[in-house]
């Protein structure tokens, strides 16, 4: 491809996931402030679950057609069907459903990730009675079994710790959204960072055989906008109301930047592994749903616990 074919396809890319991202973007904040103000008296993280059941179940759907494609080859094991997305979804939904649970069985914003972990455990039990009740030698039952443990305990799981950060932000008001918008915002803008310095100076590769668009400079990048982001968003802008995770913003930046540059690398390894291309194209410019989600998924339980340490 030529220098004249490649900068107005890199341009068209960049449009596409401006205005997807825009999108996503202004129906997140409706959301969110819905979700803060209470709109017709919802309960805390109740106009949140929508998305938080979409983001799993297509991420988890989008894992099975990969991993369907990526071991069928040899195993003739077609991975499909409603189950390990619906499970997935299931998981975060727990956690919402957790805030209504009574005092006594545990509802507070760090138990209901106790929930979430039953429905993990709960989901890979049934799946294990699926296989057990329509067992055949040679067919893959275990591998199946082994994928939807790891959609449940590796997408699911997460997007409730999202869940869970919302809930540690208390009930209502802006700083009510503090920990989940503060992990969102600094994973979104290192990756941001890494995009467009990476795409413009790098040089050095990363992990060339995992993701070989992925450079140090863009990684230096990420990491330099994801303690600026943690910055602005905790000591700058007031919402945090003196509210601070463990460490203070300079060691959230640092952690939950790694760790969310961490998961991207880690979605990588999966489609490399499973020799997929990409996760899907369900958003466009953004492509699939664990394109959106990869870097929040290690992010999240890391915020998660800095917030629940401070």
């Amino acid at each position: 491809m030529t220098t004249a074919t490649l900068a107005p396809s890199r341009l068209g890319t960049l449009v596409s996931r401006a205005i997807v991202t825009l999108l996503a973007a202004g129906g997140f904040a409706g959301l969110c402030w819905a979700d803060a103000t209470g709109l017709l008296a919802a309960p805390p993280a109740w106009w949140l679950a929508p998305v938080a059941a979409v983001l799993a179940f297509g991420g988890a759907a989008e894992a099975g057609r990969m991993a369907g494609v990526g071991l069928s080859r040899d195993r003739g094991m077609p991975l499909g069907g409603l189950f390990m997305p619906v499970a997935a979804a299931v998981v975060p939904l727990a956690a919402v459903a957790a805030t209504r649970a009574p005092a006594s069985v545990g509802s507070g914003p760090t138990a209901v990730i106790g929930w979430a972990a039953v429905a993990v455990v709960a989901g890979i039990g049934l799946a294990l009675v699926i296989e057990v009740g329509r067992y055949r030698p040679g067919t893959g039952g275990l591998a199946r079994v082994a994928v939807a443990a790891a959609c449940l305990a590796a997408i699911g799981l997460p997007v409730a710790f999202m869940v869970g950060l919302r809930l540690l932000g208390g009930q209502r008001g802006p700083t009510a959204l503090v920990p989940l918008v503060s992990m969102v915002a600094v994973v979104k803008g290192g990756d941001i960072a890494a995009y467009l310095v990476g795409s413009v100076v790098g040089r050095h590769k990363l992990a060339p055989l995992v993701s070989p668009g992925k450079t140090w400079e863009g990684a230096a990048a990420s990491l330099a906008a994801s303690l600026a982001v943690a910055w602005l968003v905790l000591e700058r802008s007031g919402w945090s109301a003196g509210r601070q995770p463990c460490g203070g913003w300079a060691v959230y930046g640092l952690a939950v930047g790694v760790a969310g540059m961490l998961g991207d690398l880690s979605e990588s390894l999966v489609k490399r592994e499973l020799a997929a291309k990409d996760s899907g194209r369900s958003l466009g410019g953004l492509g699939g749903f664990l394109d959106l989600i990869d870097a929040t998924l290690l992010a999240a339980p890391v915020a998660w616990m800095l917030w629940v340490l401070g």
